[in-house]
């Protein structure tokens, strides 16, 4: 990564431009193609408001639901250990195109994986957006290293954000349309996701999936951060979680680009407390109690929409919002072992519905021995009799034996022989 980009280590993504000539002069080149995204987004998001509601839920897997985000070069065998034991079937792992002496290393790591299905996002810099023969010749290089070992290439990130190095969308369409024609042309058999759009941003996604350039997703990934919002069940501009799901969705389904595969390649929120590792300002940031309540109340709104086909929660060890914390040795969060217990439950189970009173929250499913589990959670407290019938526990897997449950902001698991 070149001047004037710079990679911040403590919350792992560039800092901002600095540059704001450089900038202005840089969406001046691009104006055209920001015109075209308007365009576009004022036809394609209304009629897909319109058609949301006859979007049919799909059967998600949930053996491949849940995701992991890891650093393979963070604590590798420390990493490698403790994704087997949260128990997650799909890993992403982020690669630097900038760093392309890594890849051996990499290729070890994702070796050592235990067979499990890999989701490579590949990080893009300015470098390889302006040169697109440089482009060219790394991706190459990575689809011939990783091709049998990589379940899909998520190909660029966050691609709204002129820190990471594009400055439109039809940047962004150049750069994918190499990965597609290097696809189409060499490796037929590898599976690519885009565009990668950060945020409830979707006039840009809009773009990426509506326009006349000649490539084809496999899927398609966005980093739907709500954590700006507060909880995940918060309103923005009047969409809830669910709500931009399904938006997104539709957009998916009527695009003729993209097969019907929806994957969130990155969602997190924040930790009180750990600046300079915190991704956004401290008001921005969570307890760690509220952090594990948060991820999973996220991660089981988006299973219960049936539309997110994978959802990786980002990442494992990272100081301002992993599940562990490295600052002084290896801290496993309260989080990780809700994720934990969360994966585990939840694995080979099939959604039957989730019903919303008054900020109640139930989501019922069907478990492989044919036993009923309900997740209750509340925006405002409650209180619900433990029959006899019930084997509850709290979040993190701990059995409750009390008379009345209390429903709050922590989900509580019951069974129901």
């Amino acid at each position: 990564m070149k001047q004037p980009y710079i990679w911040d280590n403590y919350s792992d993504q560039p800092y901002p431009l600095q540059d704001k000539n450089y900038k202005q002069e840089m969406r001046k080149k691009q104006f055209g193609s920001l015109v075209k995204t308007i365009f576009v987004s004022l036809v394609v998001l209304p009629i897909s408001l319109i058609l949301t509601p006859f979007v049919k839920r799909k059967h998600i897997c949930s053996n491949d639901f849940f995701c992991i985000g890891v650093d393979f070069e963070r604590e590798p065998q420390a990493t490698l250990a403790m994704v087997q034991e949260l128990g997650a079937e799909r890993v992403l792992v982020r690669f630097k195109l900038w760093e392309m002496e890594k890849l051996p290393l990499l290729k070890e790591f994702l070796l050592f994986s235990h067979g499990k299905k890999i989701t490579l996002k590949i990080l893009q810099d300015r470098e390889h957006v302006q040169d697109l023969a440089l482009l060219q010749r790394d991706l190459q290089t990575v689809f011939s290293t990783l091709g049998e070992v990589v379940d899909m290439f998520e190909i660029g990130s966050t691609i709204n954000r002129a820190k990471w190095g594009l400055f439109s969308v039809d940047e962004y369409s150049s750069f994918y349309k190499v990965a597609y024609n290097l696809k189409t042309s060499k490796f037929p058999h590898i599976k690519l996701i885009g565009s990668g759009v950060i945020d409830f941003e979707y006039h840009f996604t809009a773009h990426t999936l509506f326009n006349l350039c000649d490539y084809r997703y496999d899927g398609v990934s966005s980093l739907l951060y709500v954590d700006r919002r507060g909880a995940p069940e918060n309103m923005q501009m009047g969409f809830t979680l669910l709500d931009k799901i399904a938006l997104l969705t539709t957009m998916v389904w009527l695009s003729p680009k993209s097969v019907h595969e929806l994957h969130i390649t990155e969602t997190n929120w924040p930790i009180s407390g750990t600046a300079p590792y915190a991704p956004t300002s401290e008001y921005e940031c969570v307890s760690e109690e509220l952090y594990a309540a948060y991820m999973l109340r996220y991660h089981l709104l988006a299973f219960a929409s049936q539309q997110v086909d994978s959802l990786s929660w980002h990442q494992l060890i990272a100081a301002g919002y992993g599940l562990v914390d490295n600052r002084d040795g290896l801290r496993k969060r309260e989080a990780y072992e809700v994720y934990k217990y969360m994966v585990a439950t939840l694995k080979n189970a099939e959604f039957l519905r989730l019903d919303i009173k008054r900020g109640h929250h139930t989501l019922q499913c069907l478990l492989q021995n044919d036993e009923l589990l309900q997740i209750h959670w509340s925006l405002k407290p409650k209180t619900i009799k433990n029959e006899d019938i019930f084997r509850s526990f709290s979040s993190n897997g701990k059995k409750i034996e009390d008379e009345f449950l209390e429903i709050g902001a922590n989900p509580i698991y019951i069974f129901i022989e």
